[in-house]
């Protein structure tokens, strides 16, 4: 018996992670996510996953609570690559995979609290200074 199991498409993976990326980055559950949608927990877990695709006023909504532009799920999406169809698969998971660790989320949740953009700008060079001295060695 072969099994016909749907692989869910790349878009919606994508727009998963991004609505998880922006949630952890708030640092609220899934659970306090679906009740402000009025669904469980489980649904957003489908749709951070990519399991169940995402409707056009459902993302205007969560984009509403997570104080986003509807077009942040779509940022670095697969087949977005300046026409030659080479963008960075990996490029959002690391960012993800970054921002579910606990110094991930740690140093995002105080930089979003540096309101001063020129603060915010030192310190970004400050960090790559840091991570091409570290590359060097």
């Amino acid at each position: 018996m072969v099994e016909n199991k749907k692989k869910p498409n790349p878009i919606d993976i994508h727009v998963g992670s991004r609505i998880r990326l922006r949630r952890t980055m708030l640092g609220m559950s899934q659970e306090k996510l679906g009740e402000s949608l009025g669904i469980t927990f489980q649904q957003i877990q489908k749709y951070e996953k990519g399991t169940n695709r995402v409707g056009a006023s459902r993302l205007q909504n969560i984009s509403s609570i997570l104080n986003v532009p509807v077009s942040f799920f779509f940022e670095d999406a697969p087949g977005e690559g300046a026409g030659s169809g080479m963008a960075e698969p990996s490029s959002s998971n690391y960012v993800v995979d970054f921002l579910s660790s606990s110094e991930g989320l740690q140093l995002n949740r105080a930089f979003v609290k540096i309101s001063d953009p020129k603060v915010r700008r030192k310190l970004v060079d400050l960090v790559k200074a840091l991570a091409a001295e570290a590359e060097s060695e």
